[in-house]
């Protein structure tokens, strides 16, 4: 199976220039594409957008410069690209699981940049990575790879940060469980109520969405363009890629405790998207990672040989005692806990 490991670069000034070209070079060929594909009337193949939107374009004095940077990274825009589109009408027809997808969309300056290179456009050198006519990036290797990777993509985020997401092939690891099985049932404050009676709250967010707010009303009434507001917008993308930080590191050690420790996972298939209609608690379902939390604990049980499950939304999971199997109804939201009368007394 295929995994991604992801690692933090710090690239010299002259490296961030350089990728700053091909960053503008691939969103440039991405865009391209996109608005070619949607004046045609059917759409066309890859390897027309690539002749199109690279070789000719090449040739043309508004887009000479592409030849500047390697060609890799701009046919995989447009590979991309084909692929977007493949899973959007995938979406469409009702082949793909998971939520609908949008049709792709123009790319902006301001939000996260990405470059794939694949075998033949980088190599390993030692502790370093060469990426063609980028040179050698330092790499802050926190784990080792598991095997030779067969794609490399460089990222720079919203708030200025620089990564590399190498695409490797791993063998499943069968480990021993301890327990034999876990439910889940998610929440907001509690984020996971499990069947050994633990309970893991959700981390406090609290602080930093207050800042957050306040930094976002003072990025509204900056005029547009001028170097204060693009100095706030940063400001703004670096407390929201903490916050994001926060909240994957605390998914990722939450799913890598129960899908180790235990051989079956359950979960609850949740209808957020009828959850966010509720006014009063959209942010806080949205923010809190219920659907990411999933993902994770169902690729990590394929690794480790585990099994996930999920449950259907229209089983009364929550109204149906677990000890005697009573069903007793629809609850209002305030009842939080019901005692079962065939238990003994304490």
């Amino acid at each position: 199976m295929k995994s991604r490991y992801q690692y933090r670069i710090y690239p010299t000034p002259g490296q961030r220039i350089a990728l700053a070209q091909l960053f503008g070079c691939v969103r440039v060929v991405w865009n391209d594409a996109l608005a070619l594909c949607k004046r045609s009337d059917k759409l066309p193949k890859n390897s027309e957008l690539q002749k199109i939107c690279i070789t000719q374009a090449k040739k043309t004095s508004q887009r000479e410069w592409l030849g500047l940077v390697s060609a890799t990274p701009l046919q995989q825009s447009i590979a991309d690209l084909g692929i977007a589109f493949s899973n959007y009408f995938s979406s469409k027809k009702g082949k793909r699981k998971g939520k609908k997808l949008k049709r792709p969309r123009f790319k902006k300056k301001t939000s996260r940049q990405s470059a794939r290179f694949t075998k033949s456009a980088f190599s390993l050198k030692g502790e370093k990575v060469y990426l063609a006519k980028i040179g050698d990036l330092k790499v802050k290797w926190s784990r080792p790879l598991p095997s030779e990777p067969t794609s490399v993509t460089a990222i720079k985020d919203a708030s200025g940060r620089y990564f590399l997401s190498f695409v490797v092939e791993v063998q499943p690891e069968i480990k021993p469980a301890l327990y034999p099985s876990i439910g889940i049932d998610l929440g907001l404050k509690t984020f996971a109520s499990c069947s050994n009676k633990e309970k893991i709250d959700s981390p406090d967010y609290g602080y930093l969405y207050r800042k957050l707010k306040r930094y976002q009303r003072r990025l509204a009434k900056r005029e547009k363009g001028s170097k204060r507001r693009e100095q706030m917008r940063r400001k703004v993308a670096k407390l929201n890629a903490r916050i994001r930080d926060k909240r994957k590191d605390f998914l990722h050690k939450l799913s890598s405790k129960v899908v180790n420790e235990n051989q079956v996972t359950v979960l609850e298939d949740l209808n957020v998207g009828g959850m966010l209609k509720n006014r009063k608690l959209s942010r806080a379902i949205s923010q809190a990672g219920w659907y990411e939390f999933r993902t994770m604990c169902e690729s990590k049980a394929d690794k480790y040989g585990r099994d996930f499950r999920v449950i259907s939304r229209w089983e009364p999971t929550s109204q149906v005692c677990s000890v005697c199997g009573y069903r007793w109804g629809k609850l209002d939201l305030s009842v939080r806990t019901v005692v079962c009368l065939t238990l003994p007394a304490l």
